[in-house]
């Protein structure tokens, strides 16, 4: 592959009716992030040295989806067409010398090595196309070609029979010097029904400057683009099938690996066992040996060796679990610290918090972190025992080795080693119960009969 430097555009412009969405069509979740996010990823494995980004529908949302990536967002105020689209980024990319690739960001499954080989065939041709040899390519453009040339795309509705009856179809994704392509750009008409300037002109028009027009291809399913709400169903399918198999090749036990749904970056090592319907949201990272069980949800949260969660767990972003810690049935975990070999077993939420190794966290326990405007940090020491039902008010330090009474609401710091109890008095009123029974019964059956 030539080492000329690489510039990407990303279409990302369109505003996708057939999702029937308000939202950008690109910014539709795939795999648990945007699916221009899939686009971003494979070209940014080429290492570029810029990216350009062509907003129009929805342009503030997509920009700012885009924040945190080295990105240059550019708006095409009007949408004329894909020619019209790039021909934006002609002003961001004046000054540079180099190999511009056009990507699409309704287009998640294309792979690095898929762009790498467009850019690779640059060594031969002034404009290379990423072509595909469609099954059904009943919709699809064609590429008409004589030897290793492109000579034009036609679109399907504009095709002869004997275009139609060609297979090689076109993905919509090229490659060209940035100068050459942007020149050859300006010379594209709209003189079409639409009155759009389309990006597919630029073969013809390469070929009527002398140029070479060539062409490389790739497997049809990476050139999958999503329009509507049925596709992106599809794809979701897709890559949740290509995920499990990925993990089932690393080692990863799934007894019901179709029940299992992954996230883009996932990351579960070797020997770890998931049980059925488990669902990863974005950031996870399971360690080997580990052991999810059924009916659990995790986002942005590190799983050590040997650790248990679940079933019906819930992990949310900061929950960190040590090596060998037990997370149970109904518990949910956020922005929390579990130490090795804690256990966190019953039926409580641990938000905003330490808990230290060996400490047992019984049933029923809230961390108490929220006064409505600030949370508050609750600290449980290595060795505690808390009692079923405790409230920790935070901001609260329970000592290591130490023990709360089950029902204490907890609102002050207890020492290593002390038991705190917290609770009201209890007073035993003889046969009260038995009275007041009576009484409500009596009252019901007066309501009955009234």
């Amino acid at each position: 592959m030539s080492k000329r430097p690489v510039a990407l555009i990303i279409l990302a412009a369109g505003q996708g009716t057939r999702m029937n969405s308000e939202r950008p069509k690109v910014l539709h979740p795939l795999g648990g992030v945007a699916m221009i996010e899939h686009s971003l990823a494979s070209g940014l494995a080429l290492e570029p040295a810029r990216i350009v980004v062509i907003t129009g529908h929805g342009a503030e949302e997509v920009e700012a989806a885009l924040v945190d990536h080295p990105v240059t967002c550019i708006r095409q105020e009007e949408q004329l067409g894909t020619g019209h689209a790039v021909a934006q980024a002609r002003a961001a990319l004046a000054d540079f010398e180099g190999d511009v690739a056009v990507l699409f960001g309704d287009t998640p499954f294309l792979r690095a090595a898929s762009i790498q080989k467009l850019l690779a065939a640059r060594d031969a041709h002034d404009v290379v196309v990423l072509g595909f040899v469609a099954g059904t390519p009943a919709r699809y453009g064609r590429l008409v070609t004589k030897g290793d040339q492109v000579l034009r795309i036609v679109e399907a509705k504009d095709a002869n029979a004997e275009e139609l009856a060609i297979t090689l179809c076109n993905s919509g994704l090229m490659a060209a010097d940035a100068r050459v392509l942007f020149d050859l750009l300006a010379k594209v008409g709209n003189e079409n029904a639409a009155g759009e300037y389309y990006l597919t002109d630029v073969p013809r028009l390469a070929h009527e400057a002398g140029l070479s027009a060539g062409y490389v291809t790739c497997d049809e399913a990476e050139t999958l683009g999503i329009n509507t709400r049925a596709e992106l169903a599809r794809a979701e399918a897709i890559f949740q099938t290509h995920r499990r198999a990925e993990m089932l090749e690393l080692g990863v036990t799934m007894h019901a690996p179709e029940t299992v749904y992954f996230a883009h970056d996932t990351y579960i090592g070797r020997d770890a066992v998931i049980e059925p319907y488990v669902v990863f949201g974005p950031n996870v990272t399971v360690e080997s040996g580990a052991h999810i069980r059924a009916f659990s949800h995790v986002e942005g949260a590190h799983i050590s060796q040997g650790a248990v969660v679940g079933p019906y767990a819930r992990l949310r972003p900061g929950a960190e679990i040590d090596n060998d810690a037990r997370i149970g049935n109904f518990v949910e975990v956020k922005a929390a610290q579990i130490h090795e070999g804690a256990k966190v077993n019953h039926l409580s939420y641990i938000g905003d918090a330490t808990i230290g190794a060996g400490a047992n966290i019984g049933a029923g326990t809230i961390t108490c972190n929220y006064d409505g405007v600030f949370k508050h940090h609750t600290e449980v020491g290595a060795g505690a025992f808390i009692g079923s039902n405790t409230m920790l008010v935070a901001p609260v330090t329970i000592g290591a080795d130490a023990l709360t009474a089950s029902g204490s609401v907890i609102t002050e710091n207890v020492p290593d080693g002390a038991l705190a109890v917290a609770r009201g008095r209890q007073e035993n009123k003889a046969g009260l119960a038995k009275r007041l029974r009576a009484r409500l019964l009596a009252l019901k059956e007066q309501t009955k009969k009234g």
